[in-house]
């Protein structure tokens, strides 16, 4: 009982740390609520993230403002055509006393920005795989473990700019959220020039520490979820598999391949964190719908027919909730 008691008290601090953690980011990034909240969702499931919109609508700042905002160590990967796996791994030097040591790239911190992945070659992107999955880096035969908590966040231009590659199916399945970065609202867009051409410097607290991160990761894993929802998230990802069982009939006529159970997983994580962080003690369907767009939309390939009528895979998503 008294471990009960200690973990509503404990989703209670979360929720209470969450509205500090949306005050201290939207003192620096303004009209992207819903960005800030995914993103956030993202890091209490213990999830990888990726940005994806057009260049200028502070990606960068706003993944360095929430790292600022938990007080984590965070590194900027600035990824380009001629970057290679060692120089963000590390790699091996003759020290003066003729011994191999090995010196540790900027993937060993807690919070990694991966700016413009898609900018580099899938040879370097590939080199984030064991990271992001392991939590733990291979090198020179040696297994190095990252330490906790762990976030790759990246940004991607879309990738029909000019000097990109296409991120590799395995690279995408191991991010959690594919979240859409859009332009401001007029309204915001006033405040962002007004605020960002006067002489004003707004200074972003530390709200948590890793330790609470990582307590706060565990006890998602312990909130409750029933079979009903359960079934549902399972269900809405069994609607995207072609050629089986229990895919829908815009699956059969519209998509190439569906989503693995890597994406059962992050609709119930993601709907946990979600229901906690808006004051539940258990996530219901309404949950997993709020989650399912952003988990689903890098995990489905749609086929020639699809593009032919210009349907968005956001388009049969949709579809699929409804039903």
């Amino acid at each position: 009982m008294e471990n009960k008691i200690n973990d509503v008290e404990a989703v209670r601090v979360l929720n209470e740390k969450y509205t500090q953690l949306l005050d201290e980011i939207k003192k620096v990034i303004y009209g992207q609520d819903q960005v800030i909240e995914e993103v956030l969702i993202s890091i209490f499931s213990r999830g990888h993230c990726l940005l994806v919109g057009v260049p200028g609508l502070a990606k960068t700042l706003l993944v360095t403002t929430i790292a600022n905002a938990l007080g984590l160590k965070n590194k900027r990967i600035q990824f380009t055509p001629d970057l290679m796996p060692s120089d963000i791994i590390g790699t091996e030097i003759l020290d003066e006393k003729r011994q191999f040591r090995f010196i540790k790239g900027p993937l060993f911190a807690n919070f990694i920005l991966a700016d413009e992945i898609n900018r580099t070659p899938p040879k370097t992107q590939a080199a984030l795989l064991e990271a992001m999955q392991e939590r733990t880096i291979t090198a020179a035969g040696t297994n190095y473990k990252l330490e906790e908590p762990f976030f790759v966040m990246a940004t991607q231009n879309p990738i029909e700019q000019e000097g990109t590659y296409p991120l590799p199916e395995a690279q995408l399945d191991r991010f959690m959220f594919n979240i859409y970065v859009d332009y401001p609202s007029f309204e915001d867009e006033i405040t962002i020039v007004k605020n960002t051409t006067a002489d004003l410097d707004f200074d972003v607290q530390n709200v948590m520490t890793a330790e609470e991160i990582v307590g706060f990761q565990k006890l998602i894993r312990k909130i409750p979820v029933n079979d009903q929802v359960l079934n549902y998230a399972v269900g809405l990802v069994a609607k995207t598999r072609p050629g089986t069982k229990y895919q829908h009939e815009l699956t059969e006529k519209y998509i190439q391949w569906g989503a693995g159970p890597r994406a059962s997983q992050y609709l119930i994580i993601g709907a946990k964190t979600h229901a906690v962080l808006h004051g539940k003690y258990s996530p219901d369907i309404e949950d997993v719908k709020a989650v399912a767009k952003i988990i689903l939309r890098h995990r489905l390939m749609k086929n020639y027919k699809a593009e032919a009528e210009s349907l968005t895979i956001e388009d049969i998503i949709d579809v699929y909730l409804k039903d």
